[in-house]
């Protein structure tokens, strides 16, 4: 054995809580809910987006599409925006991380940002797209929040694993 896997600790994922999942999402709500201005509401990450995606991904027959469609209704409302817009932008989003979620587990949390990158590039090609049918224009500025969202994929995936793991030392 290495000397690693000797003094390595076993970890043990405690089962997620309906509740720690509730407060999640409306933590991240409330989060996207602040009060942005200037550069910064370019700059600033979809919380639910990636909350959203890291629940797919990890506890996909509990937290899915039908849940991110209803938690992209009330994004829709709290954020004023245009009806339903959030709710087909989580929906894709929400797939994205149902189907792909045993692929995206097998990769560490920098493979991972690359392939939410995607997912998320498709979400905000959705926001985009609305947005475009009701203004007629498309500004690319706005794909910046994309990429600080895909940043935001690595913190907030090691918080959320800490928050589930136990240690239990090895005799």
């Amino acid at each position: 054995m290495l000397a690693r896997d000797i003094n390595s600790r076993s970890v043990i994922e405690r089962p997620v809580s309906n509740f720690f999942i509730f407060a999640s999402v409306l933590i991240a709500l409330l989060i996207n809910g602040l009060p942005w201005g200037g550069i910064w509401l370019l700059l600033r990450p979809d919380f639910v987006a990636v909350v959203l995606l890291y629940w797919c991904m990890h506890k996909p027959w509990r937290f899915g599409i039908g849940l991110s469609w209803t938690v992209g209704i009330f994004a829709d409302v709290s954020d004023a925006s245009l009806f339903g817009q959030h709710a087909l932008a989580y929906t894709v989003l929400a797939y994205g991380g149902v189907v792909l979620n045993n692929r995206l587990q097998m990769f560490n949390l920098r493979q991972q940002a690359i392939h939410v990158l995607g997912i998320l590039s498709l979400t905000y090609i959705v926001y985009a797209s609305v947005h475009w049918m009701m203004s007629g224009h498309i500004t690319w500025l706005y794909f910046l929040g994309c990429l600080t969202s895909t940043l935001l994929w690595i913190p907030l995936s090691i918080l959320f694993q800490a928050m589930r793991q136990k240690r239990v030392e090895n005799e």
